[in-house]
């Protein structure tokens, strides 16, 4: 399943990349890409465990950047 979702509060470039590199580690996640510029994340990962994985996705959003939310 491919999903995209609307970022709030995702202050720098570099807290993008280290989110995007973090959830890429994230057992399930097939693809992911962060825009800083767009305030987006697209996440390709397994339909069974969808939502199980977006609140790790969540969890390693709010390490790297803790004001930053996920529009779910």
């Amino acid at each position: 399943m491919k999903k995209r979702y609307q970022l709030t509060d995702l202050d720098c470039a570099n807290c993008a990349a280290k989110m995007e590199a973090a959830i890429k580690k994230i057992d399930g996640v097939k693809d992911a890409t962060v825009s800083f510029m767009a305030q987006k994340l697209t996440i390709e990962a397994d339909d069974a465990r969808f939502e199980e994985i977006m609140d790790q996705v969540q969890a390693v959003c709010r390490k790297v950047e803790p004001e930053c939310v996920i529009n779910r």
